[in-house]
């Protein structure tokens, strides 16, 4: 993760060296969208064929497990991070989530888990330095992992470091073909929705930050994010 390292501290000290223009959660607007047209760029010319590709020769149920497979080694980070965030109560059902749908469940190729009611959740560690009170930094786009900001990038490289048990795994040979499937495949999941997305949106790169930012926001606060100070006075005045 020395790359993503690298980036973090270009992303900061361009911060020093751009005007704040337009949203001030976006300081440095003018590199994160040539690096977001760069990905688009990247994702056209490379990752929609092979997305297309993997769709059009690999079985639906194949797909399906492999997307549980890999949702069930995904649950390996959410479970940490329930503990970091004493979320207790969930860490107990993630830890039944997990052991079912890997041992019943074949590796987690069937989501098992899911049908007894042990649903998913998302958490990461970004989200568990957001719980901890840490702001969120200036929006950032890294080259190929997309939008993000300096929280979540840091939060990013921590899971890959520590709990991504595909990332981590020692036979090399093995490693960098399972990741390359693992993204082919979920690139594969977001074809209609991003096609959606760029038909509905008048500034993709807009659209895409504010729709990140949002999200995330709701995902470290569980769905009820603290009130802004605009919409706070609106309701005392009501």
């Amino acid at each position: 993760m020395s790359s993503l390292g690298h980036l973090l501290l270009l992303g900061c000290l361009g911060l020093t060296g751009c005007a704040v223009n337009g949203d001030p959660r976006d300081p440095i607007e003018p590199v994160n969208r040539a690096i977001h047209s760069f990905n688009e760029g990247f994702d056209r010319a490379i990752l929609i064929p092979a997305a297309k590709g993997y769709q059009a020769i690999t079985p639906k149920f194949a797909q399906s497990g492999l997307r549980n497979f890999f949702s069930n080694l995904d649950d390996v980070t959410v479970l940490a991070n329930d503990i970091l965030q004493l979320k207790l109560e969930q860490s107990v059902r993630d830890i039944l989530r997990l052991s079912f749908n890997t041992t019943f469940g074949m590796f987690g190729f069937l989501d098992i888990a899911s049908e007894m009611g042990l649903h998913k959740n998302n958490e990461d560690f970004g989200q568990t330095l957001g719980r901890w009170g840490a702001g969120t930094g200036p929006y950032l786009v890294l080259p190929f992992f997309g939008p993000s900001n300096l929280r979540d990038a840091l939060g990013t490289a921590v899971d890959s470091r520590h709990t991504d048990l595909v990332r981590n795994h020692d036979d090399v040979a093995t490693r960098n073909p399972v990741l390359a499937l693992r993204l082919i495949g979920r690139r594969a999941e977001l074809l209609e929705g991003k096609r959606a997305m760029d038909a509905a949106a008048l500034d993709q790169y807009e659209f895409t930050r504010d729709f990140f930012l949002e999200r995330r926001q709701g995902l470290v606060y569980d769905g009820n994010p603290p009130l802004e100070e605009e919409e706070e006075e609106e309701e005392e005045e009501e």
